[in-house]
């Protein structure tokens, strides 16, 4: 812990002294009953203090790669991955109240929310902790102008102290008057965003640790809920069963569930629709995507469709259901380390696009939430596609979403989690892709 956040922790008082070093909910952690469950499962718990250091390591890296000074980040995200440090993340996304600054040689300072010093305290790579200034219209009011002038002068003074001015600066987000204010001030301004996905991309072993964790917590609460849909009590609605998600989430030690993508029945095709209060019949499909920020902040992101009632599937339901199937196993076998972008999309296979509807994409990365690369269809690659190459480290998932064009019958969506080895794919995910069972 940095002087200065020991400084500030002083003056708040000895509670919240106890509440950086004993209650923050990060060295908490999951608790020892969640622990016990995966270690009796195999699964080796992440040293957090190397997963820090690592993470610290690979933004200074990227910083130095690219000549920047240091990068300024309000991306909570983004946040969390440099300082391992939280605050209502998912508030602070649609409110600038909290940032942070890495230096690419010096301090690395976080800006918090009123009384909020001791966030941070649990984290020695953190040296300083300051109160943040709120500069938008919601924080400052019609004061916003002289609140982004006080911020700016602050900001500034920081640069000039712990970069200089030879150096562009990176920004990974920044509101229109902030980046006026910099940009006058002559500090010339860089994709921080770039940095951070570059930064994030390739996966240490105690990351790995962690995702390992979360996807055991989260298979175990999707075993739950394909239970309740077997089973399928009287009234169940799809928000019924998309609240399991959201409660198995929390009570392992999760953070949030980024979309609300569940469907049933007719509402399977097209894809992409939320949980809604429809009634779930039996014989119906339910799909979904996890789409979760779990435990230590992992995301697991992967997709399954059930039938629900115990019915035995209907013949149209199994003839798209064996399509996504195959996408899914064939696919993965490319996400070999050294392969192109440009080969995974054209070397992919797919059902016949003419007849059926597929996914917007058919891998993308995936960390501490959806990453950098997206690869996109042949149909779409010239227009939307670039390359580069799977790497060691990497996490990918394999998409698949299976619907017929002319909207007769239901969809069906599966995804699964994958790690880039060096001999190939490592299947992370492995709960059943079966439509019942």
């Amino acid at each position: 812990m940095g002087s200065k956040v020991r400084d500030s922790l002083d003056r708040l008082g000895p509670q919240f002294r106890a509440a950086a070093t004993h209650d923050h909910h990060l060295v908490l952690g999951p608790g020892t009953a969640l622990e016990a469950e995966w270690t009796n499962a195999g699964l080796a718990l992440p040293d957090l203090d190397a997963m820090r250091r690592y993470r610290l390591d690979r933004v200074r890296a990227q910083l130095a790669e690219r000549g920047y000074g240091g990068v300024l980040l309000y991306d909570p995200m983004n946040i969390r991955y440099a300082t391992d440090s939280t605050n209502m993340q998912i508030w602070v996304m649609h409110n600038a109240a909290r940032y942070a600054w890495v230096s690419a040689e010096g301090p690395v300072i976080v800006w918090d929310f009123f009384e909020c010093d001791f966030m941070a305290g649990h984290n020695p790579l953190v040296d300083e902790v300051r109160a943040a200034v709120g500069t938008t219209v919601f924080l400052a009011g019609r004061r916003h102008q002289d609140m982004t002038a006080r911020w700016a002068a602050e900001m500034i003074d920081v640069i000039d102290e712990h970069a200089g001015r030879d150096a562009p600066i990176a920004v990974d987000q920044l509101g229109y008057q902030q980046y006026k204010a910099l940009e006058a001030a002559g500090i010339e301004i860089a994709n921080g965003q770039e940095v951070m996905e570059f930064a994030r991309l390739i996966k240490g072993p105690d990351e790995i640790a962690a995702m390992r964790c979360a996807v055991h917590a989260c298979e175990s609460t999707m075993r739950e809920m394909h239970e309740t849909i077997a089973e399928l009590p009287a009234e169940t609605t799809e928000r019924d069963l998309w609240s399991m998600l959201h409660a198995g989430n929390v009570r392992r030690a999760g953070e949030w569930v980024e979309t609300q993508i569940l469907a049933s029945g007719p509402r399977t095709n097209p894809w992409m629709q939320e949980a809604s209060s429809r009634i779930v019949e039996p014989g119906d499909v339910v799909a979904y995507d996890t789409d979760l920020v779990g435990a230590y902040g992992m995301m697991v992101d992967v997709s399954r469709s059930r039938i629900a009632g115990n019915v035995a599937p209907t013949v149209a339901q199994r003839e798209v259901y064996d399509l996504a199937v195959e996408q899914i196993h064939r696919n993965l076998e490319l996400l070999t380390p050294g392969r192109s972008l440009t080969e995974l999309s054209h070397q992919a296979w797919l059902p016949p696009v003419d007849t059926y509807r597929h996914y917007c994409c058919l891998f993308h990365g995936v960390g501490q939430c959806d990453e950098y690369p997206d690869v996109f269809v042949p149909e779409t690659w010239d227009r939307d596609g670039w390359d580069d190459h799977l790497q060691p480290g990497m996490v990918m998932t394999v998409e698949s979403y299976v619907g017929r064009r002319d909207g007769i019958g239901e969809g069906i969506k599966l995804e699964n989690q994958v790690l880039i080895t060096g001999s190939g794919p490592e299947l992370l995910t492995e709960l059943s892709l079966a439509l019942v069972g």
